[in-house]
């Protein structure tokens, strides 16, 4: 009895050590040498939550495939998915709420003459930068300015990254898994009909990302089972047809 506490006692340490985190430095869009101290990192999946250093750097548990969110007083909430524990930089945008600044000038005005209209004024006008820079006239003077910043784009060139580098991902798996070695012990095949059988039969990412975990050996078995009730030419890769001269 007094043997196993203590066996627990000296396991219970690796077993906090053993924890994967993941580590990183949060840095200002526009200035891309500004860290940003106190930014709120939070793991999604497990729940964990910390913040950022002085330095911007956090230390947060995770596994490949968590989603991370990143959020701070003034600055745009970022999410990055995890495809890996790498050390990663990110960079938060700017909420721009404020309007630059008026230069306004003054203009002499004949003190008798209050009813006369400043030949410089002109009336007041709603601008938009979102795609029609024509003028509206406007028929009281509460307006407002309709600012694009392209944060947008900016999110979905993000997105378009993230999702890049989950395809990557699971194309790594797919090729560690669905090998030469791993088709031919199982199926016996070599040569051409190994080569065709895994050009024809390669698991799809999508059928990789709807079952996880995915089970390479019953796919490849059932494959193999298809494989056999093809015909001899239907085992072989047809050639592209042949373009005709102009």
């Amino acid at each position: 009895m007094y043997k196993l506490i203590i066996f627990l006692f000296i396991a219970l340490p690796f077993g906090v050590f053993a924890q994967t985190v993941t580590t990183g430095t949060v840095f200002d869009y526009n200035k891309k040498s500004v860290t940003l101290p106190g930014v709120s990192v939070r793991n999604l999946n497990n729940k964990k939550a910390t913040s950022t250093t002085r330095e911007g750097k956090y230390t947060i548990p995770a596994n490949v495939g968590d989603l991370l969110e990143f959020s701070a007083v003034g600055y745009h909430t970022d999410t990055l998915y995890l495809t890996s524990l790498l050390n990663r930089s990110i960079y938060l945008p700017v909420k721009s709420t404020n309007l630059q600044d008026v230069d306004i000038r003054a203009v002499r005005m004949n003190s008798q003459i209050t009813d006369a209209k400043d030949p410089l004024a002109e009336k007041y006008t709603l601008l938009s930068t979102g795609g029609n820079l024509g003028r509206k006239r406007m028929t009281d003077k509460v307006g407002g300015l309709n600012l694009n910043l392209g944060y947008g784009k900016y999110k979905r060139q993000q997105r378009k990254e993230a999702e890049l580098d989950e395809r990557e991902m699971y194309q790594e798996e797919i090729d560690a898994n669905f090998s030469e070695k791993a088709v031919a012990d199982l199926t016996k095949l070599q040569g051409e009909e190994l080569k065709n059988f895994m050009i024809i039969y390669r698991p799809s990412v999508e059928a990789v990302k709807a079952e996880r975990p995915y089970r390479y050996s019953y796919y490849i078995s059932r494959a193999f089972v298809a494989w056999q009730k093809l015909t001899p030419e239907q085992k072989k890769l047809q050639d592209l047809p042949k373009l005709k001269a102009n």
